[in-house]
């Protein structure tokens, strides 16, 4: 079973760690979602580059079992917000890290303007400042389902809802 408390990786860094144009994209999107380090980012890839391949697989298998696998798949992902109602195959094929790190609850209430940076957003959700549906969330990597991003706000007794009702 292993060790409980050695959970399994969630990542695969890159294959080619050194090459120039990777690296300078990497750091762009640390910037921009503003990412604690690098490690982040390659979660995000890896999610990406799994949906890929579940898609790429499900088009290898006949079409009468394909249709129901689809249908699963892409009504997941659009409950997690990755891809839209009338969304194809094709579509999930083209998903990318990008994608992943805009559904972030870090990227999510920088965007609701409840906190002034992207690394201020960090900060409020870690110190316990941020809630979905009155329920506190301390981890920035959270990634928000489309039902929940409307509950995203201050937490019950953070100061900043209080600041925010006067």
């Amino acid at each position: 079973m292993g060790d409980p408390r050695k959970p399994r990786k969630k990542w695969e860094g890159p294959k080619h760690p050194w090459i120039k144009e990777r690296l300078l994209k990497e750091i762009e999107l640390v910037g921009k979602y503003g990412l604690k380090n690098k490690r982040e980012l390659w979660k995000a890839e890896t999610m990406a580059r799994k949906l890929r391949h579940r898609a790429r697989n499900l088009l290898a298998i006949p079409e009468g079992e394909r249709e129901k696998a689809t249908r699963v798949l892409l009504e997941r992902l659009y409950i997690m917000g990755l891809i839209e109602k009338d969304a194809t195959l094709d579509e999930i094929l083209g998903l990318t890290a990008e994608h992943i790190l805009e559904r972030r609850l870090q990227t999510i209430v920088y965007k609701k303007g409840l906190a002034k940076s992207i690394y201020h957003a960090r900060q409020l959700i870690v110190h316990g400042h941020i809630a979905i549906g009155g329920r506190r969330i301390t981890s920035p990597g959270y990634l928000v389902k489309r039902d929940e991003e409307d509950l995203v706000g201050y937490a019950p007794g953070s100061p900043y809802k209080e600041q925010e009702a006067q």
